[in-house]
């Protein structure tokens, strides 16, 4: 079957809530698709429906050209890792995935193939209760990976993990890709899927807000930006703003240019006579690029600070 998971047109209502507008988006083999969103954006509901887990009022998604439902041995196609706290406590870990295992057909010797592929050899015959979340998230994935699947669903696969645990996702899911899945990730973490994905889908409010490679984001996000850096931070503002320039302070003594190129900027500071250290192009950050795109799509936004500041 072809490691393709594809999302054309979902719709979904709870009530008068609004879950999915529309969604659409394909995550294709040997890539790391990042899938982000605020808190209410349709992240969940848009991976429960990819694997069958619930029914879209309207459109489709489909793995391999095929809806979940109607795959045979559906671990053998698609693993995935929902909820990291879905072992039965008092049961043990290989058991677990025993039981998994029998329900596809799959061989015990496949068990302890995945377990020490997910660093849980050593306690395997462990109670799943007495595990800490970033070992339930090695379990799950050892669950994701039982069947072989062309193609994994992975949501927040770097909760609870340590900082060794998190160098080993990034580097499995690197692999898993390299191999030729289709890897979908959903993260808050967007300092990881920057390292990890080379794709990224990003929602807010059920639609897709972007669709794109990790690198055009970036560049996007980056554009007409220049990052200055200056011991006399208020002349540089005078300076710039006289030339159109729209600056803002980033960090002491650093600011943030746009509307002017460094040569002209370099320009403008040196007519006024403003030292300045740095004068180089803004290199953005997932997470900028990320915020930039959700500024209007975020349902759940905290108060500032001072804000909630009692008297």
């Amino acid at each position: 079957m072809e490691a393709t998971i594809e999302v054309n047109g979902l719709r979904k209502r709870y009530g008068p809530a609004v879950a999915l507008d529309g969604m659409s988006f394909t995550v294709r083999p040997g890539h790391v698709t990042g899938f982000a969103g605020p808190n209410g954006a349709g992240k969940s509901t848009a991976m429960r429906i990819i694997l069958g887990l619930a029914a879209p009022d309207a459109g489709t998604a489909l793995i391999g050209g095929r809806p979940y439902r109607s795959l045979r041995r559906p671990l053998t196609h698609v693993g995935a890792l929902l909820d990291a706290g879905a072992p039965q406590p008092s049961r043990k870990a290989r058991d677990h995935l025993l039981w998994l295992a029998h329900s596809q057909g799959l061989p015990a010797s496949r068990v302890d193939e995945v377990l020490g592929l997910a660093g849980l050899g050593e306690v395997a015959r462990r109670r799943t209760g007495g595990f800490s979340l970033g070992m339930r998230q090695r379990l799950g994935v050892a669950a994701a990976l039982l069947g072989d699947p062309s193609v994994l669903v992975l949501d927040e696969p770097f909760n609870g993990l340590d900082p060794e645990g998190i160098v080993w996702m990034r580097e499995f899911l690197t692999d898993l890709a390299a191999r030729g899945r289709a890897v979908l990730v959903s993260s808050h973490l967007m300092s990881e899927l920057q390292d990890v994905a080379g794709h990224v889908v990003v929602v807010g409010r059920g639609r897709v807000l972007a669709d794109a490679t990790v690198q055009d984001l970036l560049a996007t996000a980056s554009a007409g930006r220049v990052t200055l850096r200056t011991t006399s931070p208020a002349e540089a503002l005078r300076a710039l703003a006289a030339t159109g320039a729209t600056a803002t302070t980033s960090a002491p003594g650093t600011l943030d240019v746009s509307g002017l190129t460094g040569e002209r900027i370099v320009a403008a500071l040196t007519a006024h006579e403003v030292p300045f250290s740095e004068v180089t192009p803004h290199r953005a950050t997932l997470e900028e690029a990320y915020m930039e795109l959700t500024a209007d799509a975020v349902q759940y936004r905290a108060a500032a600070p001072h804000e909630g500041a009692s008297r």
